[in-house]
């Protein structure tokens, strides 16, 4: 997991984001460019290095009720990526083919770096992919179906038994 300190090198490595300071010694980060009313693209930034960023408008994240994605957990990689999503989303003008296009990406990366979640398959059973002590864990209800070594590895597993990540 990044510390606090890491991740806020990397959220200030986007010119385009304003930081501010907000209570308990939280972070968020605006988009002012937004043209979305939406312009809070990580919210509560903690110092124990749990926050959120918006994915709202981005296909294949499990969000929140407003739009959020927990990244205590996620990868230097897996962060820039989602930020970069994230602000993409909120300039675009919400053509179709913007759309389209932002969906497409947004499968790519969610496949190679998404932190896990619910997968589903035709016949609606349902798989859970959680990130446990650096391995991937495949369950099914509570029993243990499979072990990866990395999330590509029971990514690509789970796409070829028939299962796809359910939208959040």
């Amino acid at each position: 997991m990044l510390t606090f300190a890491q991740k806020l090198e990397i959220l200030e490595s986007f010119p385009e984001l304003e930081r501010r300071n907000v209570s308990l010694g939280r972070v968020n980060f605006h988009y002012e460019q937004s043209v979305h009313d939406k312009k809070t693209v990580v919210y509560h930034l903690h110092p124990n290095g749990n926050g959120y960023v918006y994915a709202g408008l981005l296909s294949g994240y499990d969000v929140d009720d407003k739009g959020f994605v927990n990244i205590r957990d996620y990868s230097a990689d897996q962060l820039r990526s989602l930020v970069e999503l994230s602000i993409r989303s909120l300039s675009s003008g919400g053509s179709q083919d913007s759309e389209a296009v932002l969906e497409a990406e947004t499968m790519n990366k969610m496949t190679s770096l998404s932190p896990g979640g619910t997968w589903i398959d035709s016949k609606g059973q349902i798989l859970t992919l959680k990130c446990e002590d650096d391995l991937w864990y495949i369950y099914s209800g509570l029993s243990l179906e499979m072990v990866f070594d990395t999330r590509e590895e029971a990514g690509q597993y789970l796409e070829e038994e028939g299962f796809k990540p359910q939208k959040g």
